[in-house]
């Protein structure tokens, strides 16, 4: 409770230690300690932000495997594990911003059941009624095992286990808080078996996080005990391969596959210095060492991730060198590398081909995803609830309804600037077509959101949210239309693509869309409306930029065209900040303009319409406090 004590503490028990407040979430406050001045700075902080100024410190256990088990119990001390989640990063990153794994990969028949066993006594113990999250660290090298965290409540981890499994656990922790017992409870997906029933599952899921750091371009990428990400999302795959690389590409940063195109030019020693501190980038600096023929166990010293999770990552890696080099696309190379979660898109890049003849090529030889449910027993029971998941090479059990049906497109992770409010619109959008008396299917990957509930649209996609994987999906439902206005800019970017391949988008018009997204058509749009808009100009490189600047005249707002939530928009004062901006977080291109505007100060409004194409009503205008 003060720095004298935990200055005792350390003398006694020698760094390093970790140091976690009391009463706070994601780690606030906390982090590892190496040396005195740390300590001070780190316990003094603690304390500050623990509501009953309190800090917990232990002995580090950094470099351990990091293990969560989700756990239910009833007032009748009926207990079991609902499901086990592994980190690929080890103990020392936040969960939150860990890549996890579930169900474990790495652990024995006897660690799992040590774990699980120990995990059932903590819950009885506590007398928890509902359900708990329990992390562990456990030694690599050794049967030793600590218990890192107990959470008495939902955590970070609780969404995750809940779509990984398909087994509701608020909705059951809530009839369990009112006095029912687990065999009292209908399992909601099997209709046939009771919550008291342990989930068993035939596939793999990878969680990823989303960090903040394309907004935050100079911020420390570093990850410790202080979560960094604000969203995620979850794969899920017959392979571990499979669900990473379908997960990469749900994040919507830019990546479809393990390439990093700045990693590329880096010297081994810049890439071994990276790999030695976590960061949000390590997957993409793991897989450039095995392209460059670092071994595995350079790679384990280094990051301390299981020599498993090294070695399937090295599957990935070979099978695209065998892509890059292969003469022709055959059927086998081709079916082996969808096998492995590739994209399309990444084995255009690998061979120097567009996106559009590698999926002609694939259609061609019949290689087409199939569907496979996920439904909480492995198969044991027939599921009632639709909830589908891709894989090729694989039997498909997706069958499409017999009704009027209307595909809903998500939001993805949760980022700054497309939050929550996007996947509220998009469940008020299937309930409303429901009632419309049509089937709804959504495609989201999003596992902290109602869109993902087993039971919120008739049917549900967990997938990304790229032209192939939606299409794909599209493809299955054969929908009347598809709805892409209530997902966010996610939604929006693909509204061109979907349309350009006949897909019938419902709302408003994808006409409409671009006109209000491109910049340039949006001013001659004001311009032949009479409208003003502050001057400004749009520019395909750092010179035509510069020279709108001084036209203008400083200062200027500029931002790329075709973003949300401001992302990458700066107010820039000097020619030299402008030419930073350019090369920094914009990489304007004639593809990807600049919008350059005049930055005009003033009190700012906003005013919110709806219209059905004839008539128009505005619910409400608003005022911003803050300046414009």
């Amino acid at each position: 409770t003060n720095l004298a004590e935990a200055e005792a503490f350390a003398a006694e028990c020698g760094f390093p230690l970790v140091v976690r407040p009391a009463y706070t979430l994601g780690g606030t406050g906390g982090g590892f300690v190496t040396d005195h001045e740390e300590l001070v700075a780190v316990v003094t902080r603690g304390l500050r932000q623990s509501p009953i100024r309190q800090v917990l410190l232990e002995q580090s256990v950094a470099g351990w495997k990091e293990i969560e088990y989700e756990v239910m119990r009833d007032a009748a001390g009926n207990c079991i594990t609902v499901c086990n989640m592994e980190n690929l990063d080890p103990v020392g990153v936040h969960t939150g911003d860990s890549i996890v794994v579930a169900p474990s990969q790495t652990l024995s028949d006897r660690e799992y059941q040590r774990l699980r066993t120990a995990s059932i006594r903590i819950i009885s113990a506590l007398g928890i009624q509902g359900g708990c999250n329990i992390q562990f660290a456990l030694d690599p090298k050794s049967d030793r095992y600590f218990v890192i965290e107990v959470n008495p409540r939902v955590s970070r981890s609780s969404a995750l286990a809940s779509k990984a499994t398909g087994y509701p656990i608020a909705k059951v922790a809530a009839k369990i808080a009112i006095g029912r017992r687990l065999d009292e409870i209908k399992n909601a997906v099997t209709g046939q078996t009771f919550a008291s029933f342990e989930p068993a599952l035939d596939y793999v899921v990878v969680k990823i996080p989303r960090w903040p750091f394309d907004k935050f371009t100079l911020a420390d990428r570093t990850l410790g005990t202080q979560m960094k990400a604000t969203g995620e999302v979850m794969a899920i795959g017959r392979t571990f391969p499979a669900a990473l690389q379908k997960a990469i590409r749900s994040l919507e940063n830019g990546f479809y596959g393990l390439r990093h195109p700045k990693m590329a030019a880096w010297r081994d020693e810049e890439l071994v210095d990276f790999l030695r501190r976590p960061g949000d980038e390590w997957l993409f600096a793991v897989a450039e060492g095995l392209r460059r023929g670092f071994s595995l166990e350079m790679l384990y010293e280094l990051t301390a991730v299981d020599p498993y999770f090294l070695a399937e990552i090295r599957r990935i890696i070979s099978c695209e060198e065998r892509l890059a080099v292969a003469p022709v696309l055959d059927r086998e190379r081709l079916a082996a590398a969808k096998e492995l979660g590739f994209a399309d898109r990444e084995i255009a890049a690998l061979r120097g081909e567009k996106e559009a003849a590698v999926r002609a090529a694939r259609q061609k030889e019949g290689l087409v995803p199939g569907y496979r449910m996920v439904d909480t027993c492995a198969a044991e029971f027939e599921a009632k609830t639709p909830y589908f998941y891709s894989s090729y090479g694989e039997e498909d059990e997706a069958k499409p309804g017999r009704g009027r049906r209307v595909v809903v497109i998500g939001s993805g992770p949760i980022r700054i600037g497309q939050g929550i409010e996007f996947d509220y619109c998009s469940v008020h959008a299937v309930w409303a077509l429901r009632e419309a008396g049509y089937e709804a299917v959504i495609v989201n990957n999003n596992p902290e959101t109602v869109s993902t509930d087993f039971d919120t649209a008739d049917r549900l996609y967990f997938e990304p949210l790229t032209f192939e994987d939606v299409m794909a999906v599209i493809e299955k439902e054969r929908p009347e239309w598809v709805v892409v206005q209530f997902g966010g800019q996610t939604a929006i970017n693909l509204a061109g693509p979907l349309a350009a391949a006949g897909v019938p988008i419902l709302g408003t018009s994808v006409e409409g869309i671009d006109l209000a997204e491109d910049r340039e058509r949006f001013d001659r749009l004001l311009a032949d409306l009479g409208i003003p808009r502050p001057p400004g100009g749009i520019a395909g490189n750092v010179e035509e930029a510069l020279a709108i600047a001084s036209r203008i005249g400083y200062p200027v707002l500029v931002r790329p065209s075709y973003v949300l939530g401001g992302r990458a928009m700066e107010i820039v004062y000097r020619p030299e900040e402008l030419v930073h901006y350019a090369d920094v977080a914009a990489r304007v291109s004639p593809e990807h303009p600049l919008l350059v505007d005049k930055y005009v100060q003033g009190r700012e409004c906003e005013v919110d319409a709806i219209a059905d194409g004839e008539d128009v009503l505005v619910p409400g205008i608003m005022e911003h406090v803050e300046r414009a």
